[in-house]
């Protein structure tokens, strides 16, 4: 057994990074384990791997008897004497088993010491070297799939990407690469388990800090950031140095700094502003690009009414409010989103005259364009600008050729107005 057990602790210490002197401790103790198993022994027994050799030796401490009746426990008092002169009826001798009568047990035992303490000094492994690293980035493939849970191979260990950290807008592929944030490193009955994340929102702080250096090195500060993970994000920096622009060292030049995390982000909408400490300031920044008629603010409520025209009121609301409920989420206030009111014109009229302006650029019915205004695409210029998938999901009533065919004279539509 010598060569293969050399061989498998040489295979345990390169590949799994498990210490040869950890693995033949447990070797060790496997084998104590099965050798009182299957020798039927009560007393101490004491076993020795040679890290070098392989060799193998098992000792037991046996009781010196007149006759022997149990073989694995009792010698005869004239044996005993041969290894301690001085022993007596009753003493106990501490005797080598016979290895050939060890080797028996120890194939046996090294399979299953390899599936149960390699087992537990991995664990032990994944926790001592993940405790500490959570808030850090890591790169991992893809493995496999449970359910919706993602199974991610960091190299030597396994992590697990629950569905409620999945961004909804991204799909993954079994060998695809790709970064996440070690959320948590939780010790459960199975063993340690690292939790890894893409939609919190400490993901995206952590690639802008990789990415600006400003941010590493604190000269341009996160103050606030919010995020609906696939979606948009919106992050408010500051800078003590008035001789920085803290929006522009986070764009970088020509935007080459959020390009790289937007790409890593599958092109999620980002945000960048200057933080204030003022409130009003702050959130006149928060909702932009909405253009505001006038803000008022209820301190004690910690509420916020943002009055706007009707141009501007779709941007302050943003596609299914997240301009606004991400601007509440960054400031910590309730965000109310009003239209200014205009007497000469009812807001039905203009809903009216919307859906007369998309049939009439369109080509399309008027139910049609009805639906589409109804359900928050009021002109070609928002429509453009919106997936296939985005639209189907607003309004289910729509087909998905119908939908292609609305799109494509969308695009026919402006390439007309440029010429």
């Amino acid at each position: 057994m010598s060569h293969e057990f050399l061989a498998v602790l040489e295979y345990m210490e390169k590949d799994k990074g498990i210490d040869r002197k950890v693995m033949i401790k447990a070797i060790e103790q496997a084998l104590i384990s099965a050798a009182r198993r299957n020798f039927g022994l009560t007393r101490d027994i004491r076993v020795q791997l040679d890290a070098k050799s392989g060799r193998l030796q098992a000792y037991a401490s046996m009781k010196a008897v007149e006759k022997v009746a149990k073989p694995y426990e009792e010698i005869l008092l004239i044996k005993a004497r041969a290894k301690k002169p001085l022993a007596n009826l009753g003493d106990l001798v501490e005797v080598e088993i016979p290895p050939a009568e060890l080797g028996r047990i120890a194939a046996q035992v090294f399979k299953q010491t390899l599936n149960q303490n390699v087992r537990s000094i991995e664990k032990t492994m994944i926790f001592d070297e993940f405790k500490d690293r959570v808030g850090d980035l890591v790169a991992g493939t893809v493995r496999r799939f449970e359910r919706s849970d993602v199974i991610v191979d960091l190299g030597k260990f396994e992590a697990i990407m629950p569905a409620k950290e999945r961004v909804p807008t991204e799909e993954y592929s079994q060998g695809e690469r790709i970064r996440a944030l070690i959320l948590s490193v939780d010790n459960t009955a199975r063993g340690p388990q690292i939790i890894l994340t893409r939609s919190h929102p400490s993901f995206v702080r952590r690639l802008f800090e990789l990415e600006v250096n400003e941010l590493h090195d604190g000269t341009v500060e996160i103050k606030a950031l919010a995020r609906e993970a696939g979606y948009r994000t919106k992050i408010a920096v500051w800078s003590e140095d008035e001789k920085i622009d803290p929006v522009g060292a986070c764009v970088g030049l020509r935007g080459a700094r959020v390009k790289n995390i937007v790409r890593e982000l599958n092109n999620e909408k980002i945000d960048l502003f200057r933080w204030s400490g003022n409130i009003r300031e702050l959130i006149i920044e928060a909702l932009k690009p909405a253009k505001l008629k006038h803000l008022d603010l209820d301190q004690e409520a910690k509420r916020a009414t943002a009055t706007v025209d009707e141009e501007n009121l779709s941007l302050a609301i943003g596609r299914r409010g997240q301009n606004a409920r991400l601007t509440a989420k960054l400031t910590g206030w309730e965000i109310d989103i009003t239209r200014e009111e205009h007497l000469e014109q009812t807001f039905e009229d203009k809903f009216a005259n919307a859906a007369q302006r998309l049939m009439k650029q369109l080509a399309i019915d008027n139910e049609t364009a009805t639906l589409l205004v109804k359900s928050g695409f009021p002109n070609t210029e928002v429509l453009e600008q919106t997936a296939p998938a985005d639209i189907q999901e607003a309004i289910p009533s729509l087909s998905a050729d119908v939908i292609e065919s609305i799109l494509k004279k969308v695009g026919d539509s402006k390439g007309k107005a440029t010429a």
